[in-house]
């Protein structure tokens, strides 16, 4: 009789266990990057009463079962449910989810340990960390200057080790990253030159000749206006040639900066021998009261073409800009932020690390959404790039919503509730029986 009452004891204590994590699972429905626990029950063991006996067929007697009395229940395992939870929009630049296995890395001061979560609710503070909630620095690597492969994409070395991730040149005083000048080396025309204008004759002003303005830039980000004048030379035996010169403003000089094109009988601009390219390069020197050095720049004419057509030649690919401060930033799918300047261009600032556990439901949870390493999840070693192996992607501009199953845990309470009563009515079952044994004395 009162292992009735010891097993209703531990039913009573694993119940109210159960509970207190369904209440939490519950409490944490909206909680950004949450994952639900689990509570599973197992018998405590067995009080032996009777042993099995094998079978006898020497005289006809069958085996029998062990005779065994439970003694109660105890916590089998709270599990973490690592599911992905759902997405919320928010198109803020700095939340994201991953959308797969991994964990963003996050760690305060170098003497901390790394903690781990699911939760990119991201911010930039004054200095330009890219932190989590409570201010852990957001991890990953820096661009020191990395180089781009063959297909122009920006190329990290995630072999280095992870460091925190910030957006500003100057840790101290928030000085915002700058792109430095670059004097242009290269402009390229394209489009169609008329072929039916006229041979150029100087005492005509418009006759035969064709314009193009190009900007370019000195290696101080100082601008300036050249003209690349096409003037009709001659057209016979198949073969139409254009004379180019190339005019500096009054603030820049220009020198190598004459030359011929020529078109065939079909409309296509005739490369030199050997080359498939038809290019030419020009000597720029800036007025020297701005300070700048002479620069060369490469006309490429390759894309020009000769039609009975209107005129439409124009720069459509010239390098070179000035400086340009950053004003914004955006944020892919495999963890590139990449810094938006005020001169139009682009450039990589840093790439955020992942990192994955061969038992991620092994983690140790440490509040504020945070995991560490336990002795069986396994160790974190190296920082991944999003998108590489088992590790997700990013969804910028999006939250991991919790992944609580509302329907799932009101139907866990229910259980868990008809579990204590149950339990309970042991218990006071148990004590009436007692009472009735104790009145027998009577």
């Amino acid at each position: 009789m009162m292992r009735a009452m010891f097993a209703s004891v531990s039913g009573l204590s694993t119940h109210q266990t159960k509970m207190d994590v369904i209440g939490n699972n519950i409490a944490n429905v909206n909680t950004v990057g949450y994952r639900a626990s689990r509570v599973t029950f197992q018998e405590i063991f067995n009080q032996t009463l009777k042993g099995a006996s094998a079978p006898d067929p020497n005289v006809g007697r069958g085996g029998t079962n062990p005779m065994q009395v439970g003694l109660g229940i105890d916590i089998s395992a709270i599990d973490t449910i690592t599911t992905t939870g759902g997405l919320q929009r928010t198109d803020n630049p700095t939340d994201l989810s991953i959308e797969g296995d991994g964990f963003f890395i996050v760690k305060g001061s170098s003497a901390d340990t790394y903690k781990f979560t699911r939760a990119g609710n991201f911010i930039i503070d004054e200095l330009g960390n890219l932190t989590a909630p409570g201010g852990l620095c957001v991890y990953g690597w820096m661009n020191y200057g990395e180089k781009q492969d063959a297909g122009g994409n920006y190329v990290f070395d995630t072999n280095k080790p992870v460091e925190p991730i910030n957006l500003y040149t100057d840790e101290h005083n928030g000085n915002k990253r700058v792109v430095s000048a670059r004097a242009t080396e290269n402009a390229i025309l394209s489009g169609n030159i008329d072929a039916s204008m006229p041979i150029y004759d100087p005492d005509e002003e418009q006759s035969g000749k064709l314009i193009v303005p190009i900007i370019v830039y000195d290696s101080l980000g100082n601008e300036y206006e050249i003209s690349a004048e096409f003037r009709k030379a001659s057209a016979s035996n198949g073969v139409t040639t254009w004379n180019w010169e190339a005019i500096g403003s009054d603030e820049l000089g220009t020198t190598s900066n004459t030359g011929s094109i020529q078109f065939d009988a079909e409309g296509q601009i005739i490369p030199p021998a050997g080359s498939d390219k038809v290019t030419s390069t020009i000597t720029l020197t800036p007025d020297n009261d701005l300070g700048s050095k002479s620069f060369d720049v490469t006309l490429d004419f390759t894309k020009i073409s000769m039609f009975t057509s209107v005129n439409s030649v124009k720069p459509v690919n010239v390098d070179g800009y000035p400086s340009g401060n950053l004003t914004s930033y955006s944020i892919g799918p495999d963890g590139m932020i990449t810094g938006i300047y005020s001169n139009g261009k682009q450039q990589p600032l840093a790439l955020i690390g992942l990192a994955s556990f061969d038992n991620p439901a092994g983690l140790q949870r440490v509040g504020n959404n945070m995991y560490i390493p336990s002795t069986n999840s396994g160790d974190f070693r190296n920082a991944v790039k999003a998108g590489v192996g088992s590790v997700g992607t990013l969804n910028p501009g999006t939250l991991e919503m919790s992944n609580v199953d509302l329907a799932q845990q009101f139907t866990d309470m229910i259980v868990t509730q008809r579990g204590f009563q149950a339990n309970s009515r042991i218990m006071t079952t148990v004590d009436e029986m007692l009472q009735e044994m104790v009145n027998l004395k009577r």
